[in-house]
């Protein structure tokens, strides 16, 4: 029998198992592994990838199966039928893979890829499972279940963006919009989170504090925003020059990267603020507070790293880990605040 405290477990497990796909998504793009796997949702036209490039060659008197993908002449050729393979490459049992040329075997790059999707695989199972938990709530609480059928539709539909993003040869557009949708994944589950929890008065005001978590998550939106741009440049140097990266870059930059950069220090200025008024003034719990404010450091020292040191290894994705870590702390302060707020309007009036 499933309980209120159950669905309060799964919902945690969900949140946990997004910022790992997140996380997983960031070692990738920080590798260059997007590519990995040129197909999807197989790879290389197999459930489980290859480990050594000579397995994607031609091998004479072989058994392949309809979707088994090798490389032929740097190119992609994909099996046609199910078929026993002669002495000799015959083109009509092969047809060339034509959603990009992209045909580049490289074993690390491919098991970072599929170790990504994996973790995304599992995290559509614990999402899946979340919302059957959820259906404990349909006549009591209807929004609970709905939200959460919500949240595995948008899963499913990371899953299809995840698809057309290796189609289109990693476009930086689709890249960013897979991001946003994570972000907004990871966002509902901690309202549904919320949603179910005891309200914490300990998170007392005026309302005027959530009025500024408010603001300080929107202020928080731009800055990831013009990360994003940030990072398509990136992109776009790298299409150029290749890796590794280079903090020279960024020196010659865009005008949105020097916006970028002075902005954090306006963000740091205000969370500081804001924490100082909730943990002096109203006497609220420090732990929340201090966490936000550690991440932001976190964040600013890694787009330091990246700015003078060469990308050293594990800073893009500390960077938008803790950006999105970020993200999520401020959005469930907002809603205690929000919540707690009108609990000590209600108990006045």
């Amino acid at each position: 029998m499933f309980t209120i405290k159950s669905y309060r477990r799964w919902l945690r497990a969900s949140i946990v198992i997004i910022y790992l796909i997140i996380i997983a998504g960031a070692v990738v793009r920080m590798t260059g592994s997007g590519m990995g796997c040129p197909d999807w949702p197989k790879c290389f036209g197999y459930w489980i990838p290859p480990t050594e490039e000579t397995e994607l060659e031609f091998s004479p008197d072989t058994h392949y199966k309809k979707g088994m993908v090798i490389i032929i002449n740097e190119e992609l050729r994909v099996a046609r039928e199910d078929f026993f393979t002669g002495n000799t490459y015959q083109e009509i049992d092969w047809k060339p893979y034509i959603k990009h040329d992209y045909s580049v075997f490289n074993k690390f790059h491919t098991w970072t890829e599929y170790i990504n999707r994996l973790i995304g695989a599992l995290g559509g199972l614990v999402v899946l499972f979340t919302a059957v938990v959820s259906l404990q709530f349909w006549r009591s609480r209807k929004k609970l279940t709905i939200l959460t059928v919500v949240a595995l539709l948008a899963m499913l539909i990371q899953a299809v963006i995840g698809k057309i993003v290796v189609d289109t040869l990693l476009s930086p557009v689709l890249i960013t919009i897979h991001m946003i949708v994570a972000l907004l994944i990871v966002g509902l589950l901690i309202y549904l989170l919320h949603e179910v929890l005891p309200v914490d008065s300990r998170y007392y005001n005026k309302g005027n504090l959530s009025r500024w978590m408010l603001i300080i998550i929107a202020m928080t939106f731009i800055q990831v925003a013009m990360g994003t741009q940030v990072r398509q440049y990136i992109d776009h140097q790298v299409d150029l020059f290749g890796y590794p990266l280079s903090s020279a870059w960024l020196e010659n930059g865009p005008l949105i990267f020097l916006i970028h950069r002075s902005y954090s220090i306006l963000l740091v200025l205000v969370h500081i603020a804001v924490s100082y008024i909730a943990i002096k003034k109203y006497k609220h719990p420090k732990r929340s507070y201090f966490s936000l404010n550690a991440l932001i450091l976190i964040t600013i020292l890694s787009g330091v790293l990246m700015n003078y040191v060469d990308f050293p290894l594990g800073s893009q994705a500390a960077h938008l880990v803790t950006a999105s870590l970020i993200l999520g702390l401020q959005f469930y302060l907002w809603m205690r605040l929000r919540t707690a707020a009108r609990l000590s309007v209600a108990a006045t009036s």
